[in-house]
């Protein structure tokens, strides 16, 4: 063999050599990049799941807040009505005199009007009343179901931000 044969079949040894060498770099680089990928698909995995746990925990929440509010809406709703139903019974009672409203009066002459022993008569232990005018009473009982209407959406309002308080404090 000519030296430029021998030059030509070193070079030759060299390329396949080198060759070999990028084609064993290339499998392992692919083998590393396909389990990178596979433990990419993994984490994903988990982390969707995750996910979708948390995203039904809110829903539930959401619900659970949502029924509560609505048993609470109910709840006031009836006790409101109920009001009125009463409001309305004592606004006839007066209408037909069945009912009569009256202010107990000083009377400074007798120093106290409350006896010692209590009576069967009522509550109230005054010798001198007033009744007041029909027109007068309604308008007093008027006012009083308008009280009765705000307490009772002032307790509607207090009951749904605790509730919406509880639900951040729980999460």
């Amino acid at each position: 063999m000519t030296p430029g044969q021998i030059l030509g079949a070193i070079l030759l040894a060299m390329a396949i050599s080198a060759a070999g060498a990028w084609q064993v770099q290339d499998w392992s680089y692919g083998g590393r990049l396909a389990d990178q990928a596979d433990q990419f698909k993994t984490d994903l995995g988990l982390v969707s799941a995750a996910a979708a746990k948390q995203a039904r925990d809110e829903t539930d929440k959401r619900l659970a807040l949502e029924q509560q509010l609505a048993l609470q809406d109910q709840q006031h709703t009836k006790e409101l009505s109920d009001e009125q139903r009463k409001q309305a019974v004592t606004r006839d009672r007066l209408a037909t005199a069945d009912l009569r409203l009256s202010v107990l009066l000083e009377d400074p002459a007798s120093g106290c009007d409350v006896p010692t022993a209590t009576g069967a008569v009522g509550v109230v232990h005054a010798t001198r009343r007033a009744q007041l005018d029909r027109a007068h009473a309604q308008r007093i009982i008027a006012i009083t179901d308008t009280g009765d209407q705000g307490l009772i959406a002032l307790r509607a309002c207090q009951a749904y931000v605790k509730a919406i308080i509880n639900l951040d404090v729980k999460r």
